[in-house]
């Protein structure tokens, strides 16, 4: 089994970070293939960087040379989910999704601890459309930039485990990471706040791996419908950029 993990920024630090996680949490005999844009953004936080990060992955998707059996999205947000499952027939697991999926498997009500403000809508819209908002106590901001996060690790734990308590308070009994670049912090924000935490590239990764071992697809009905083959011009962008004249001095 080969899983295509995507990570939804240009970051190669931040790549290399989340293939890590997605391998320690695969099992013996899948094969994990971490990718990130050519372009894009380096760090996606907010509605605009969400938007462009969004087309980026689908480019990269649309374009890949890589054999894959299911994708992972490593954005938390919505950073082309929907589209790529109306593009591909392979399972596609959105790290948002599958944490807060199996956040409900683990308690009544989950929080779900994320980056900066402005992340904070963008999440709770991505749950919202996959129909796990009812079940979310609250989505708080521990202020850190995504590319900060591994600066001072004790640092961004601290803050977590600050706003997770926050989280408790207000109803949540599991919490959820939101964000690819928290990947590892699950384990010791659960031994300081004694309730089960997910990390959602491994969550993602276990339940692409079911998908698959079920030998189940995406479907190809309603919504996801594979895209009407029309003109696209410009598209995909790095095939147009190929294909693009030289410039003229």
């Amino acid at each position: 089994m080969r899983v295509l993990v995507v990570n939804c920024n240009t970051s190669t630090a931040m790549t290399r970070g989340i293939e890590a996680v997605a391998r320690a949490a695969a099992r013996p005999g899948t094969d994990v293939v971490a990718v990130q844009p050519s372009w894009g953004v380096e760090s996606a936080e907010g509605y605009y960087d969400s938007f462009i990060s969004a087309a980026a992955v689908l480019d990269l998707l649309s374009t890949t040379a890589e054999r894959f059996d299911a994708v992972v999205m490593a954005g938390f947000g919505e950073h082309g989910r929907e589209g790529a499952r109306q593009l591909l027939r392979v399972p596609v697991v959105d790290i948002t999704e599958a944490a807060a999926q199996l956040a409900c498997l683990l308690g009544s009500r989950y929080g779900v601890v994320t980056t900066v403000p402005q992340a904070v809508a963008p999440v709770r819209d991505s749950l919202r459309t996959a129909g796990l908002l009812e079940r979310c106590a609250g989505v708080r901001a521990c202020d850190i930039g995504v590319l900060a996060l591994e600066e001072d690790i004790a640092r961004t734990a601290d803050s977590l485990a600050v706003e997770g308590r926050r989280l408790l308070a207000e109803g949540a009994d599991v919490l959820v990471l939101g964000c690819a670049g928290m990947g590892g912090l699950d384990a010791r924000l659960e031994a300081v706040l004694g309730v089960p935490v997910v990390d959602g590239v491994a969550a993602a990764v276990a339940l692409a791996e079911a998908l698959v071992g079920l030998g189940k697809r995406t479907t190809a009905a309603g919504p996801y419908t594979p895209p009407a083959a029309k003109h696209r011009p410009g598209w995909p962008a790095a095939l147009a950029a190929l294909t693009a004249p030289a410039p003229t001095r």
